[in-house]
């Protein structure tokens, strides 16, 4: 069987929309998690230890975001809430593509490397970099996707763009 007449290739169009929309369904419900009140009342705390047994050289990277975060931890908590809840909305819909996926990578390495301290520390117990670099590498993967592929028939985005034609530099990467 050649490659052509395989399922996976006969049905790309939709199975890339649904790896998207279940994407998006995932940070979806992460999102909800963050509206929670013991994520708000906890998240200064959770920044704070971020940085416990990390290598010393490291230490001005998490004292930054202490002090960034501590004037108004609630505020933050409600930024990322909000902001996983936007890249969510990106994926399952489709919409404005190329700035949910952008965010969500940066969204994602931010995660990987403030609260979860860059997957550390690393010792002889340790079985486990962290989700939020797998999820920065998913975002390239969907971007790798958009601009090898082009733009999908099952997003908003699509049909923005055969109305108006400038949508393409909020949606496409290899517009």
């Amino acid at each position: 069987m050649s490659n052509k007449t395989s399922f996976f290739y006969r049905n790309s169009l939709v199975l890339k929309s649904l790896a998207r929309i279940a994407f998006g369904v995932i940070w979806l419900v992460d999102a909800s998690f963050k509206f929670q009140q013991g994520f708000v009342n906890n998240f200064s705390g959770m920044i704070a230890s971020a940085g416990q047994g990390q290598p010393g050289w490291l230490s001005g990277w998490f004292s930054f975001w202490v002090g960034i975060t501590a004037s108004n931890p609630s505020m933050w908590a409600y930024i990322i809430a909000f902001s996983e809840t936007a890249v969510a909305m990106s994926l399952i819909f489709g919409f404005m593509r190329k700035i949910g996926y952008s965010g969500g990578f940066l969204l994602s390495f931010l995660i990987w490397s403030v609260p979860e301290g860059f997957g550390g520390p690393y010792g002889p117990s340790s079985t486990d970099i962290g989700t939020g670099i797998i999820y920065a590498m998913v975002f390239l993967m969907l971007i790798t996707i958009n601009t090898l592929e082009g733009p999908s028939r099952y997003s908003i985005d699509y049909y923005i763009e055969r109305k108006i034609r400038w949508w393409k530099k909020f949606a496409e990467f290899g517009a």
